[in-house]
C-alpha cells in the first residue's frame, strides 16, 4: 500500500482546501441556517460556488461529469471538504453521497438516467428511509416493519419511518420495506423509490435533534398504501438488506473522511490559540497539560487517517471490507470526538462559545457514534466474528 499523493491529487487537495477556506468558511455564520440545518437558499449558493470552482460531484463517474475517484482518492477529497461543515454540501458529497454510490452499483441504466444523474447534477435530492419507531428497524434492520403488499402489478407500501435526514428537501425517498407475495408470505426486504408528494406519504413531524448540519433536518414520516410501480424497485425483490450493505459499508468510511476534516479544523484552531494565549508567564502550548493534548490530537488524527485509507484501499481491491469499515467507523467516531473535545478544552471557556467553529462541530460530531450503526452494534458484530474464528 502506498498512500503517497500523486502531484495531481495533491494539487486537487490544495484546491479544495483553499476553496473551503476562502469561499465556505466565511458562510458559516450566515443567518440562513437554523436548528434544522442550512436553508435551501444557502444550499443553492453553496452549490453554485462549488460548480463555479469546478469542484462539484468529483466522486461521480466520468460519464456523469465527475472524476471517477477511487475510494482512497475520495478519502483525500472528502477530508479536505470536511474542513467546514458546509464544505461537503458545496462539493455534493453530503448528504446523499451514499445514495449516489448505491444507485451507481445496483440501479438499471434507465433508473440511473432518471435518478442518479439528476442527483449528481444537483437538480434533485434523496433520502434513505430505513429506520423506524415502535421497535422497528434501526441498528437491527431485519426488524423492518414497513410492508409492501402486491396490488396487481404494483405494490402498496405502508409503515412509519423516523430519523429520515433531509426529508423536506428531497425529491424522492429510497424506502426499505418487507415485501410480501399475494398469499402474504414474506419475500424479504426490498428497496422502493417513492416520490415526494406521493399520495399516502406524509411528514408526521420534523424532529428536534442535537445536530444542525444536515439540510432539512430529520423527520418522522408515514406511508399509507403508497402505490409503487415495479419500475421503482431497486435491484431485485427480497435483496434489500444486501443492497443496504452496498451502501452502508462505503458510507461509513465517507463519514470518517468528512469528520477527519472537521476534527483537523478544531485541532488547527487549538494550535493557533495555544501559540497565542499566555498563562503563567508563557504561551499555554508550552505547558505540558496543553502540549500533551495537542500531541494526542496529532496521533489520533494520523491513526484515523491511516485506518480510513487502509479500508478504502481494500475496497479499491474489490474486497468487501465489512469488518474493516466497522472497525474504522467505531475507531474514528470515538477518536475524532476526543480530538474535538481536547481542542475545546485547550480554548477554555471561549471554546464552548460560538466564537470559533469548535462548539458547533462538538455538538454535531456526537451523533457520528450513532448513525450507520452505533459503536456497540459494531463491537457486538466484530466480537461474534472473532469468536467464530
Amino acid at each position: 500500500m502506498d498512500f503517497g499523493l500523486s502531484p495531481e491529487l495533491a494539487e486537487l487537495e490544495r484546491r479544495i482546501h483553499d476553496f473551503v477556506a476562502r469561499e465556505i468558511v466565511p458562510l458559516e455564520d450566515d443567518p440562513r441556517q437554523d436548528a434544522h440545518g442550512p436553508s435551501r437558499e444557502l444550499c443553492l449558493e453553496l452549490q453554485r460556488r462549488g460548480k463555479e470552482a469546478g469542484l462539484w460531484s468529483l466522486h461521480a463517474p466520468r460519464q456523469y461529469g465527475g472524476l471517477g475517484l477511487s475510494h482512497v482518492e475520495r478519502a483525500i477529497v472528502f477530508e479536505a471538504a470536511g474542513y467546514s461543515l458546509l464544505g461537503p454540501i458545496a462539493l455534493n458529497c453530503m448528504p446523499g453521497e451514499g445514495d449516489h454510490h448505491m444507485l451507481e452499483m445496483i440501479a438499471t441504466p434507465e433508473q440511473k438516467d432518471r435518478w442518479l444523474k439528476p442527483l449528481l447534477d444537483g437538480a434533485l435530492k434523496s433520502t434513505f428511509a430505513v429506520t423506524e419507531p415502535d421497535n422497528g428497524a434501526g441498528a437491527d434492520p431485519t426488524q423492518v416493519m414497513t410492508t409492501a403488499r402486491p396490488d396487481g402489478e404494483d405494490f402498496l407500501v405502508s409503515g412509519r419511518k423516523w430519523l429520515i435526514t433531509g426529508y423536506r428537501e428531497a425529491a424522492f425517498h429510497i424506502v426499505m420495506a418487507q415485501t410480501e407475495d399475494a398469499a402474504g408470505a414474506r419475500l424479504g426486504a426490498t428497496m422502493f423509490v417513492v416520490d415526494a408528494g406521493a399520495p399516502g406519504l406524509r411528514e408526521i413531524r420534523r424532529m428536534d435533534m442535537l445536530d444542525d448540519m444536515f439540510p432539512g433536518g430529520h423527520s418522522e414520516i408515514e406511508l399509507e398504501n403508497v402505490r409503487v410501480t415495479r419500475d421503482r424497485i431497486l435491484g431485485e425483490i427480497g435483496r434489500g438488506f444486501r443492497y443496504a450493505q452496498v451502501r452502508l459499508c462505503p458510507a461509513r468510511l465517507t463519514h470518517c473522511m468528512r469528520w477527519l476534516g472537521a476534527a483537523r479544523r478544531c485541532h488547527d484552531i487549538a494550535v493557533k490559540y495555544a501559540r497565542w494565549r499566555r498563562a503563567f508567564g508563557k504561551p499555554i502550548g508550552e505547558h505540558e497539560g496543553v502540549s500533551f493534548m495537542l500531541a494526542d490530537n496529532q496521533m489520533d488524527l494520523h491513526h484515523c487517517r491511516l485506518a480510513v485509507r487502509h479500508a478504502c484501499w481494500l475496497l479499491d481491491q474489490g474486497e468487501e471490507a465489512r469488518e474493516e469499515s466497522s472497525m474504522c467507523k467505531v475507531y474514528c467516531s470515538e477518536k475524532l470526538a476526543q480530538v474535538v473535545d481536547r481542542s475545546l478544552q485547550v480554548l477554555g471557556g471561549i471554546g464552548s462559545s460560538n466564537d470559533t467553529a469548535i462548539a458547533r462541530i462538538y455538538r454535531n460530531i456526537r451523533a457520528f457514534r450513532l448513525y450507520d450503526g452505533p459503536s456497540e452494534v459494531h463491537r457486538y458484530a466484530l466480537g461474534r466474528a472473532i469468536l467464530k474464528g
